[in-house]
């Protein structure tokens, strides 16, 4: 988890007033953008991919692979504290929501059945990140 005195905690309206319509639907009430529309997915650039909502660094483009389900893909993030993990029984299934340690936004879902050396696939949605290409 995030340090406490780093977390940002803001109301749903001031949510409202900062990020985009589709950015909230995703970001605070837990929306997916459809396969394979996201503006990151088949980003090849070198750089860190930010959470969108507060600005927090989450992973590099070095842990960036190719699922083949049309959301961006990485095997881990930059570091362990930067995102949490959710239990998530929503839509009739059991997965694992991932959500930014800082802010609590909303990010995507990890999966089993990623690449070595983690084993994992952290699914995230493109309207949930920003990206700072490498200098």
């Amino acid at each position: 988890m995030a340090d406490t005195a780093d977390t940002i905690e803001k109301s749903e309206e001031q949510w409202k007033e900062l990020l985009t319509k589709d950015q909230f639907i995703v970001l605070r009430q837990k929306g997916t953008e459809a396969a394979f529309t996201g503006k990151y997915y088949a980003n090849k650039e070198k750089g860190i991919y930010l959470c969108a909502a507060c600005g927090q660094e989450l992973f590099s483009s070095d842990a960036k692979y190719d699922s083949g389900t049309g959301w961006p893909s990485f095997f881990k993030p930059i570091t362990e504290n930067k995102v949490s993990l959710k239990d998530d029984h929503s839509h009739l299934m059991e997965r694992t929501e991932v959500v930014c340690s800082r802010c609590g936004s909303h990010l995507g879902h990890v999966f089993d059945g990623g690449p070595e050396p983690t084993g994992k696939r952290y699914c995230m949605n493109s309207i949930s990140l920003d990206f700072k290409k490498e200098e």
